[in-house]
C-alpha cells in the first residue's frame, strides 16, 4: 500500500515537480550576485514568482504557451491584487523568462508577449498637517522606548525616507549641527536630506537618554542609528509595526504605512511652495515623472500659482 509520504516523495522525484522552484532559486541568486540588486528587490521578485510557482504547479516550463501565461495573468486578478501588483508580477515573470532564455532553458521569452496592465494614476493617501502632529506625538513616556520611536516618526516625516532607508541609517550619517543627514537610497545612491528643529530635538533626546542603553546590549558598538533592545539594527518590518501601532493610538486608520509619511512629506512641501525638482531630489526619485503624482494631490498649490502668475487670473 502506497502511503501519502511515498506519493509525495515520488512526485518530488519527477523533474517537472521541482523545476520551477529550482530555477526560481537560481534566478534569485543571479539577481543577488550578477545584477547586484538590493535584498528588498530580490525578496519582492521571490514573492511574486512564488505565486507563479503555485499556479504553474508541475507543468514543465518548456511546454507553456502564451495563452497559458495569459491565463496566469487572469488568475492573478482573481487573487484580489491591485493593477499595480499585477503589473509588477508580469515584470517579474518577464525577467525570470529572460534569465531562462539566457541560460538556454527556453528558446524564446514568451512572457515578453504579455500585455502590460493598463494602470490608472493612483493618488497616494496623505495625512493632514494636524493628523501628522497627532501621529508624531503618539509615543508616550509609558512606552518602553518612546524617545527612539518619536525620533523614528520625526525622521520619517522630516526626511521623506523609505522605511528600509531609515533602517540602514548610520549614526555617522547624522549631522545634527548642520541639520541634515545622508541617506542611501535605491541603487546605493546617497542623498542629503534636511532635518527640521523638531526632528533634531527628538534625535538628540534619543541619543542622550536611550541609545547608549540600547547600544550597551550589543557585542560591539553598533553603527546603526535606530536600535532594538538587544542593540541590533531596527529592521524595516519593525518600523512598519511601530507606525501601525502609533497610528491606531493617534486615531488614524491603521492601513497607513511608513510610505504615508513619505507621501505627506512631499505633498506638504509642495503645498508650502517647494519646487518640484527640489522635492524630487529630497525623495531620491530618478525621474521627475515619479514626483509629479504629488501635483495631482495638491491642487490648491496649482491654483495659487495660477492666480499669482497668470495675467488674467
Amino acid at each position: 500500500m502506497t502511503t501519502r509520504k511515498t506519493k509525495l516523495a515520488l512526485a518530488a522525484s519527477r523533474p517537472e515537480a521541482t523545476e520551477v522552484p529550482r530555477r526560481r532559486e537560481a534566478f534569485l541568486h543571479y539577481l543577488r550576485t550578477e545584477c547586484h540588486l538590493a535584498e528588498n528587490s530580490v525578496a519582492a521578485y521571490g514573492r511574486d514568482l512564488a505565486r507563479f510557482t503555485r499556479w504553474v504547479d508541475r507543468r514543465p516550463l518548456r511546454g507553456l504557451t502564451v495563452a497559458e501565461l495569459s491565463d496566469y495573468v487572469a488568475w492573478l486578478k482573481t487573487e484580489n491584487l491591485s493593477p499595480t501588483s499585477i503589473a509588477r508580477h508580469i515584470v517579474a515573470l518577464r525577467m525570470f523568462f529572460r534569465y531562462l532564455q539566457l541560460e538556454g532553458v527556453l528558446e524564446e521569452n514568451l512572457a515578453e508577449l504579455l500585455g502590460s496592465q493598463k494602470l490608472w494614476q493612483r493618488v497616494p493617501h496623505v495625512l493632514s498637517p494636524r493628523a501628522v502632529e497627532q501621529f508624531l506625538t503618539a509615543p508616550a513616556r509609558y512606552d518602553s522606548y518612546w524617545r527612539r520611536d518619536r525620533a523614528l516618526l520625526e525622521l520619517l516625516y522630516a526626511t521623506g525616507c523609505r522605511a528600509s532607508e531609515l533602517s540602514h541609517l548610520k549614526f555617522r550619517d547624522l549631522h545634527l549641527k548642520e541639520k541634515y543627514c545622508l541617506c542611501e537610497g535605491k541603487g546605493s545612491k546617497q542623498r542629503i536630506t534636511p532635518l527640521g528643529d523638531a526632528a533634531v530635538a527628538a534625535i538628540e533626546s534619543y541619543l542622550e537618554h536611550e541609545r547608549p542603553r540600547l547600544a550597551a546590549s550589543a557585542l560591539e558598538p553598533p553603527a546603526w542609528l535606530l536600535l532594538t533592545r538587544t542593540g541590533r539594527r531596527l529592521r524595516r518590518e519593525a518600523i512598519w509595526e511601530l507606525v501601525k501601532k502609533y497610528a491606531v493610538r493617534a486615531g488614524i486608520p491603521a492601513n497607513i504605512s511608513p510610505h504615508t509619511l513619505r507621501h505627506s512629506f512631499a505633498t506638504h512641501l509642495l503645498a508650502g511652495g517647494a519646487d518640484l525638482r527640489q522635492v524630487q531630489e529630497m525623495l531620491g526619485h530618478a525621474s521627475i515623472a515619479t514626483t509629479q503624482i504629488y501635483t495631482h494631490v495638491d491642487q490648491s498649490r496649482l491654483k495659487r500659482v495660477h492666480q499669482q502668475f497668470h495675467p488674467r487670473a
